[in-house]
């Protein structure tokens, strides 16, 4: 599949006003107006994975995304059945794209890499044990959990940034081996997200780091597909950066 890096301009006041008007604007959840403003302006899963990044008090963003279009068929997708408030969201005319083939990986290379995800496994089956603060947990089967958190409860001794760079790594395998002296925790909050009518909390992460490619073709499958779970919803795009220094 031929793949490109888009990116696209935002204005966030709009987003705003638009998620309002489809009553997604109590307690907003960006990465769920997102998802349905993608889609309804370019068609199901044409933008994902996805990442919206956001200067500190500014009033635009700049959305990048992986998509099997190139700018220009995406900015014709989008105006042949773009509304006036879909337009005021999207700067259309400031959308661009690069070519990212398959053929630009090799064996051995190293990235550099920025990624937001939402570090969470699936129970097979309940779990009770202490959490951070001493507090017995029960959590039931299928339910899902903060990565670092399952560890706390099965009693395997590890940080925060341990568990998740562990979750990373099974997750980019077998396409990439994590460089864990040049990774880190970059941020970490717990953020409330919408999904099927439900808020459901969870972990917020940004780990800034390196890997390695080992399988060419399959990182290219990751790149497209993103990485864990959430990924249409604004987690899991792997943004590439030169490599990180080891610490």
């Amino acid at each position: 599949m031929n793949l490109h890096l888009v990116e696209m301009p935002l204005s966030l006041r709009s987003l705003h006003l638009w998620a309002g008007a489809r009553s997604l604007g109590v307690g907003l959840d960006e990465g769920a107006a997102l998802h349905n403003l993608l889609g309804e302006t370019f068609g199901p899963s044409a933008l994902q994975p996805f990442r919206l990044m956001v200067a500190p008090r500014a009033q635009s963003g700049t959305l990048y995304s992986y998509a099997a279009a190139d700018a220009e068929i995406l900015r014709q997708q989008a105006l042949a059945s773009m509304t006036p408030a879909q337009a005021a969201v999207i700067d259309l005319d400031r959308l661009r794209s690069l070519p990212r083939p398959a053929n630009s990986w090799v064996a051995g290379q190293r990235l550099g890499f920025d990624l937001r995800l939402r570090p969470v496994v699936r129970l097979a089956s309940a779990l009770t044990g202490a959490d951070e603060s001493g507090a017995t947990v029960t959590l039931r089967k299928g339910a899902e959990v903060d990565a670092f958190l399952a560890e706390v409860l099965r009693d395997r001794p590890t940080t925060r940034e341990a568990a998740y760079l562990d979750w990373l790594a099974a997750r980019l395998a077998p396409a990439a081996v994590l460089e864990r002296a040049a990774s880190q925790l970059a941020t970490f909050k717990r953020t409330r997200v919408q999904r099927n009518g439900r808020r459901i909390e969870g972990p917020d992460a940004v780990v800034h780091g390196t890997l390695t490619v080992t399988d060419p073709a399959a990182f290219a499958d990751l790149l497209a597909r993103g990485v864990g779970r959430h990924r249409s919803f604004g987690y899991g795009m792997l943004l590439l950066r030169p490599p990180q220094r080891r610490r």
